[in-house]
């Protein structure tokens, strides 16, 4: 009986350990990653996940953004915002 209470405490702890080492830091990144999204703005240059630089024209709708890149004013693709991993924002 003592044998099968310790292995149950054995097994509560090490699913409290993985919760704390790792879903919780990833739920944490996954809002801070929400928040920069939210509040990317037209002007504002972005970092793509594929490495791209550019700025933010148009947002036509909750999903999309507008990028330029480059100095090109003919290069202006649209791209979902969950692709964007870095903002600074405009002056």
């Amino acid at each position: 009986m003592g044998s099968t209470v310790g292995m149950l405490i054995y097994v509560v702890i090490i699913i409290a350990v993985f919760y704390f080492i790792a879903i919780r830091p990833q739920k944490k990144q996954e809002k801070e990653h929400q928040a920069l999204i939210a509040g990317v703005a037209v002007g504002d240059s972005i970092l793509t996940t594929s490495g791209f630089y550019g700025v933010v024209i148009d947002i036509p709708d909750d999903n999309v953004v507008i990028v330029e890149f480059g100095g090109n004013k003919n290069c202006r693709i649209p791209m979902k915002r969950e692709a964007i991993v870095e903002v600074d924002k405009a002056a």
